[in-house]
């Protein structure tokens, strides 16, 4: 029951950064309607930028460990900004209005940009970060076995809830929200009714590009390198969270993370880690057509 304990703690960790990814990526897709593959790649590129800036802070300008780590992550934001910038004016709103099915091939292109920039940057090398609050916190001790989490594993729970709630809140209040609301639902509509769909539309991408950037930095230091290949994988799998939780609620797109990530870590402590991926896509895939066919049953009748 302690072992079972311990891998609902561990799920805890993954599934409060893929609940983080899923809000962002509900927040941008509400407005943006189509699949954005790029998104990943920002949640990558992010965490590699921390990790090469804090690597080039230790050993070129000799900043001490906490210094270093504060620069990487004012590098990464910094990065994650410019590249949403750059996506909402010079991608999204072209192609939005345009030929909005091309998105998805633009994103995609996006996304290996960023994986071979990293790359470069990093001359194909992999650089790690010291291990940092790594002191476990005893939850529970049974015959010698003691579920912990680590301090650091704590931290990011505590940071991500409290952005997810303070997102929540302030998409349910303000005006802003209100306004993302009337964007997501049908823009033509609010641009009649007063709203600038426009500056709705780069806050909101700009909203989850940060939100990524946040997952990649936090991932970064808890797991010490996030490798060139990742932002694919992540990207794939928060398109199917948040299809399967809701493309235009971020909230329950959160939720869906969180769930998704409680189900990798169980499936890690009792089943063989190689099918891990295999089966929580089939899953996700079931979960689809599932919800595909109820819609379909609910037009018919």
């Amino acid at each position: 029951m302690l072992y079972f304990f311990q891998q609902v703690l561990n799920g805890l960790h993954s599934g409060a950064l893929y609940a983080l990814l899923a809000f962002g990526y509900a927040l941008t897709n509400g407005v943006l309607h189509r699949t954005n593959l790029a998104y990943g790649g920002i949640f990558a590129f992010s965490g590699q930028t921390m990790i090469l800036a804090a690597v080039y802070g230790w050993q070129v300008l000799w900043l001490t460990l906490p210094a270093t780590v504060a620069f990487g992550i004012l590098l990464a934001f910094a990065y994650a900004l410019l590249v949403s910038h750059l996506l909402s004016r010079g991608l999204f709103e072209p192609l939005a209005g345009r030929s909005p099915n091309t998105i998805a091939a633009a994103t995609l292109g996006v996304l290996l940009v960023l994986s071979e920039l990293a790359r470069i940057a990093a001359d194909t090398k992999d650089f790690w970060l010291p291990p940092m609050l790594a002191q476990p916190v005893v939850f529970a001790e049974q015959h010698g076995f003691k579920a912990t989490l680590t301090e650091i594993q704590i931290l990011d729970c505590a940071i991500i809830v409290f952005i997810l709630v303070s997102g929540s809140v302030a998409l349910a209040r303000s005006r802003f929200g209100r306004e993302w609301r009337a964007v997501s639902d049908d823009p033509e509509a609010a641009r009649l009714c007063g709203v600038d769909t426009t500056a709705v539309f780069r806050r909101a991408v700009l909203a989850g590009g940060l939100a990524a950037a946040l997952a990649g930095v936090l991932a970064g230091l808890y797991y010490g390198n996030i490798s060139f290949g990742t932002g694919l994988v992540y990207g794939l799998k928060v398109l199917f969270i948040t299809s399967v939780g809701g493309y235009l609620s971020p909230s329950r797109a959160a939720l869906g993370g969180a769930g998704f990530g409680m189900a990798e870590s169980l499936w890690a402590g009792y089943f063989p880690m190689e099918w891990r991926d295999a089966w929580i896509f089939l899953f996700l895939v079931a979960m689809l057509v599932l919800i595909g066919a109820g819609r379909d049953t609910r037009q018919t009748a």
